[in-house]
C-alpha cells in the first residue's frame, strides 16, 4: 500500500523530484525547531526558505504543475503558524480583480479565437521579415497592454500561438486544417522530417510569444490599467490617468524605445535564443490554411467573425473607459459571445476554462506565500535600510530594491508594501510632497521593469510559464529567464540612468 501511495504521489513527476519536495516538506518543521532552540529568528529564516523552495517548483514547472508542490508547502507553512488562513483570504481579497481576470477574462479571449487566428495569419503570412515580424509582436502588445493589461494581451498571445501550433501539428500528423479533436500533444503519428521542422517552429514560435511577453511590460509599465499596482500607486498619489502617464513619462519613454530596439537586435544578432526563422514549408502550411479559409468560409463563419470583431470593439472601449472591474468585463465578453454564436451546452463552456482555472489555483497559493512574506516582514530589512538613506540617492535605490524584490517574489505585493510604507512617511512629515512623488515613481517603474528577469516577477510572466503553451513549445522557468535576460539589463539599466537624470 505505502509503495502504491508513493507511486501515485505527485503523479508521473520523476522521482528525483518527489523526494526533493518530501525533503522539504520534513525538513522545515525539523529545521525551524533547531534555529528556534538556539536562539535565532527561526520564522525569519524558515519564511525566506519557503519563498526560496516555492520558487523552486516555479523553475520546474515542466517537471511537475506547481500547484501540487507549492499547494503543499503553503499548507505546511500555514500549519507551522507562518500565516494564518484569514492573513492568506486577506491577500486573495485583495487581489480578486485579478482573480476574476483571470477567470474570466482568459476564458472570454477563447471564444474570440478565430478572430484572433485569421489576424494573427495574415500578420504571419504578410510580414516575411523575422525581425519586423518580432518587432511588430512586441510593440502591438506594448500598446494593447498600455491601454487593455498585460494578462488580457498575455491571454491573446497564448492562444494565438497555440493555434499556430494546432493548425501545423495537425498538417504533420496527417490530418485536416479543421480537425477539432487533433490530440496536438501527441507526437506519435508524425515523421522525423516534421519532427524536425516541428522543433524548429517551436523556437519561431518561443521568439514572438517571448517578444510580446515583454511588450506587456513595456506599455504595462506606462499607465493607471497596464498592470494592477498602477491603479495602487496612482490611487495612494492622487494621479489620474493623463497625470499618471505623465508623470511615468521620463523613466518608461526611454525604457519603451531601449526594449524595442533590444528586440530588434537580438534577433539580428540571435542572442538569448533568439534569432529562430519560420522553415518554409511551415509557411506554405499557412499559406494554405489561409486559401483553405478563404475557399471555404461560409456565412455562418463570416457571421461568427463579424461578432467576435464587435465584441473585440467593445471589448477595447470598455476597457479603455473602465466601465466596469476587468473580470466583470470578461464575463460580459462571454455572455455576450456565447449568446450570439449559439454556444449554450455546458461542457462546451467549461473548455474555455480549462487554461485560466489551474493558474487560478496556483495564483491562490501563491498569495498565501506572500501572506507569509507579509506576516514574518521578511522584505523589511530592505525596505528599512533604503529609507534610512540620503533622499537624493532614495529613488534610484528604491528602483534597484523594488526590482530585486519583484523578481523573486511577486511587483503587485512589493509596490503594496513599498507605496504604504512611502505614503506613511510622507503623513508623518518624514519626507516631502515632491520626495513621495519621486518615490511614487521608482516604486512603479522599479516593479515593473527589472521585474521581467523572472517569470514570478510578473502575473503575465506566470500565466505564460504555466499556460498549456509552455510545454508546446518548450519554455522553461529557465530558457525564460535566459530569453528575458538581455531585455532585462537593458531595461533595467536605462530606467536607472533615467531615474537618476529625472528625479
Amino acid at each position: 500500500m505505502l509503495n502504491e501511495i508513493q507511486k501515485l504521489f505527485l503523479g508521473d513527476a520523476p522521482g528525483w523530484y518527489k523526494s526533493i519536495i518530501i525533503g522539504f516538506l520534513i525538513m522545515n518543521p525539523i529545521l525551524y525547531i533547531l534555529l528556534n532552540s538556539i536562539g535565532l529568528n527561526g520564522n525569519f529564516i524558515i519564511g525566506w526558505i519557503f519563498l526560496i523552495q516555492f520558487i523552486f517548483t516555479l523553475a520546474l514547472a515542466l517537471n511537475c504543475y506547481p500547484l501540487q508542490p507549492g499547494g503543499l508547502l503553503a499548507i505546511e507553512a500555514i500549519a507551522m503558524g507562518l500565516t494564518s488562513t484569514k492573513s492568506v483570504f486577506h491577500e486573495i481579497e485583495n487581489n480578486l480583480e485579478v482573480i476574476l481576470l483571470l477567470v474570466f477574462m482568459v476564458a472570454g479571449i477563447y471564444f474570440m479565437k478565430n478572430l484572433m487566428l485569421t489576424i494573427f495569419t495574415r500578420l504571419l503570412l504578410n510580414v516575411k521579415s523575422k525581425m519586423l515580424l518580432s518587432f511588430l509582436f512586441c510593440f502591438s502588445a506594448a500598446i494593447l497592454s498600455a491601454f487593455l493589461d498585460a494578462l488580457t494581451v498575455t491571454a491573446v498571445l497564448i492562444g494565438v500561438t497555440i493555434g499556430f501550433y494546432r493548425i501545423y501539428h495537425s498538417v504533420a500528423s496527417g490530418n485536416s486544417f479543421t480537425d477539432d479533436d487533433h490530440d496536438y500533444h501527441n507526437n506519435s503519428s508524425i515523421n522525423s522530417v516534421n519532427l524536425s521542422e516541428l522543433e524548429s517552429f517551436k523556437g519561431f514560435l518561443r521568439d514572438l510569444v517571448m517578444h510580446g511577453a515583454v511588450g506587456t511590460a513595456l506599455g504595462g509599465v506606462c499607465t493607471i490599467v497596464g498592470e494592477p499596482q498602477n491603479l495602487l500607486i496612482a490611487t495612494i498619489a492622487g494621479w489620474e490617468f493623463v497625470e499618471f502617464f505623465l508623470r511615468m513619462a521620463p523613466i518608461t519613454m526611454p525604457v519603451f524605445v531601449a526594449g524595442l530596439i533590444t528586440c530588434l537586435l537580438i534577433e539580428k544578432f540571435s542572442i538569448a535564443g533568439f534569432g529562430n526563422q519560420i522553415p518554409p514549408n511551415i509557411r506554405d502550411v499557412f499559406n494554405d490554411y489561409a486559401i483553405y479559409r478563404k475557399e471555404n468560409i461560409t456565412d455562418a463563419d463570416k457571421a461568427e467573425l463579424l461578432i467576435e470583431m464587435l465584441v473585440a470593439i467593445f471589448l477595447v472601449i470598455a476597457l479603455a473607459l473602465h466601465l466596469a472591474a476587468v473580470g466583470l468585463i470578461g464575463l460580459t465578453v462571454i455572455i455576450l459571445l456565447t449568446a450570439f454564436k449559439g454556444i449554450t451546452e455546458e461542457h462546451k463552456l467549461g473548455e474555455a476554462f480549462h487554461e485560466a482555472l489551474p493558474f487560478t489555483a496556483l495564483l491562490a497559493v501563491f498569495f498565501a506565500i506572500v501572506s507569509v512574506i507579509h506576516d514574518q516582514h521578511l522584505f523589511s530589512p530592505v525596505i528599512n535600510y533604503v529609507l534610512a538613506q540620503d533622499p537624493s540617492s532614495q529613488p534610484s535605490l528604491f528602483f534597484i530594491a523594488n526590482g530585486f524584490l519583484s523578481a523573486i517574489s511577486d511587483n503587485v505585493f512589493v509596490a503594496t508594501i513599498y507605496i504604504n510604507e512611502v505614503k506613511n512617511a510622507y503623513d508623518s512629515n518624514v519626507i516631502t510632497l515632491e520626495q513621495f512623488n519621486n518615490l511614487a515613481i521608482a516604486i512603479n517603474t522599479g516593479t515593473n521593469i527589472p521585474s521581467v528577469a523572472t517569470p514570478n516577477g510578473q502575473a503575465a510572466f506566470l500565466f505564460l510559464l504555466t499556460s498549456s503553451l509552455a510545454p508546446l513549445i518548450n519554455l522553461s522557468y529557465f530558457r525564460m529567464v535566459y530569453m528575458a535576460l538581455p531585455y532585462t539589463i537593458v531595461l533595467s539599466i536605462v530606467g536607472y540612468i533615467s531615474i537618476n537624470i529625472f528625479l
